[in-house]
């Protein structure tokens, strides 16, 4: 019998009966803070594209996605509405809108292609490595995190998220202030990364704010993702880092690498300070 993961079933769409959207229902169970966690909201945007442009030009995979979280998304019914803004050969762009009755919660810009298609003879560059760490099996699991963080954030129960033993300081009262967050990362069913989980990986982690000592939540106001591959099978490395930190809003730069040790996601957001719930 056939296993529909968690993660498949938080982005899974229906039509509307007018066909100008999709139906989605916004489980708690992926709440981080208050609201739904952004990258599930913008993966649930990512799924929607895909549908329209991947059948409509073949480009079904995200390479850029922009989202601007304009109100808090809250767990419920909710739609989603897609235009197609351009349809090329190598690309096409579209945007997509959540929305909550007559509340719009995230807009998204974005370009998609087909990466599986995609052929190369350009020699590539990385001029980043990956995190390094310790094994998963060494690191710190989400299930010994605070009991008051496990309740503020239930979509830890859907992923399976283990910190580098460095990176935890925080979570005892003694931040480290190394303004960087790294951990691995994975689905509890064993569902294999694609680029809809790409989208929901750079937002995982907690907010390299936490082990600079600034309590609270770091609510997201825009974030930008680069899908630059497709991921192999098994477990990400992810890195969450800040170079600047000023008038209460942080930069936060995300990099995660695949189980090759290959760069498949970028990612930078913008993230306000200050407040204990946003």
């Amino acid at each position: 019998m056939n296993h529909t993961s968690e993660f498949d079933q938080a982005i899974s769409l229906t039509r509307t009966e007018d066909s100008s959207g999709y139906r989605v229902d916004l489980g708690d169970g992926w709440r981080f803070g208050a609201g739904i966690l952004g990258g599930l909201l913008m993966a649930l945007a990512g799924r929607a594209l895909s549908e329209d442009l991947g059948k409509a030009s073949g480009h079904g995979d995200p390479v850029s996605v922009s989202a601007h979280f304009l109100s808090r998304s809250l767990a419920g019914p909710a739609t989603v509405c897609t235009e197609t803004l351009r349809r090329g050969r190598t690309v096409s762009s579209g945007m997509a809108s959540i929305k909550q009755g007559d509340q719009e919660r995230v807009r998204v810009v974005a370009t998609f292609a087909d990466l599986a298609g995609k052929t190369t003879t350009k020699p590539a560059w990385a001029f980043s490595a990956p995190p390094s760490m310790p094994p998963p099996e060494q690191c710190v699991g989400s299930e010994l995190a605070p009991p008051s963080l496990l309740e503020e954030a239930p979509f830890l129960d859907r992923v399976d998220l283990r910190l580098a033993p460095d990176c935890v300081g925080w979570a005892l009262g003694v931040p480290s202030g190394q303004a960087t967050m790294q951990g691995w990362l994975r689905f509890p069913d064993d569902r294999a990364p694609d680029p809809l989980m790409l989208l929901l990986a750079v937002d995982c982690l907690p907010p390299v704010s936490l082990d600079l000592g600034i309590p609270g939540w770091a609510p997201t106001l825009e974030l930008t993702t680069h899908i630059r591959a497709l991921p192999a099978p098994g477990w990400l490395r992810l890195r969450h880092s800040t170079s600047l930190v000023d008038n209460d809003f942080m930069e936060e730069d995300a990099e995660v690498w695949d189980s090759t040790d290959r760069l498949v996601a970028q990612s930078r957001q913008l993230t306000r300070l200050g407040r204990p719930d946003s």
